[in-house]
């Protein structure tokens, strides 16, 4: 459904499973990179330790100008995001909460486009990290991170909900792709 949903946005979208993730010889060109909700869920996932043997070739791929979207991890491991090149935890609790971007024209403001942000579903928020909380609920807890890293962008959501087309498309569309 997710690929179809980015293909219906006019962006070509290629599935990749963690086998071909893990694999030191698997080499794509792409624009974005995204992880999906559950990944470190492994009753719903084996995502989490392809993600960890890619850990190098993922900074990289942001490095050289990848842009690369996380959705929550959807359990409450401590180290569901240590593949990632900067420090992040994350605390799962599922539910609807109000969502407000910092600044109302931020360009990843786009993501909710489409719903009530009065009342989205999440699927936990971030309670440490090394990167700019662009979006948060009520009580002033993190669901949207972004962390820019040379060229490239990571942007790490616990939002519960596809993006909206506007966002997909604008971020998985860039002049040159690069090298994962």
């Amino acid at each position: 459904m997710f690929a179809r949903l980015i293909e219906d946005c006019g962006t070509c979208c290629e599935a990749i499973t963690p086998h071909m993730l893990a694999s030191p010889f698997y080499r794509g060109r792409f624009v974005s990179l995204i992880i999906p909700t559950g990944f470190g869920n492994a009753d719903y996932s084996n995502l989490l330790p392809a993600l960890r043997a890619s850990q190098g070739r993922i900074r990289r791929f942001v490095e050289n100008g990848g842009n690369l979207l996380i959705f929550g991890a959807g359990t409450d491991r401590p180290d569901a995001y240590d593949w990632l090149p900067f420090d992040l935890r994350y605390h799962h609790t599922y539910g609807p909460r109000p969502v407000r971007f910092r600044e109302e024209d931020s360009r990843y403001a786009s993501i909710i486009q489409g719903y009530d942000p009065r009342a989205i579903e999440c699927d936990g928020s971030f309670t440490g990290y090394d990167a700019e909380a662009i979006a948060t609920d009520d009580g002033g807890c993190a669901i949207v991170l972004e962390k820019t890293i040379q060229a490239g962008t990571v942007l790490v959501t616990s939002i519960h909900e596809y993006p909206s087309r506007a966002f997909l498309a604008s971020f998985s569309c860039a002049d040159r792709e690069t090298l994962f």
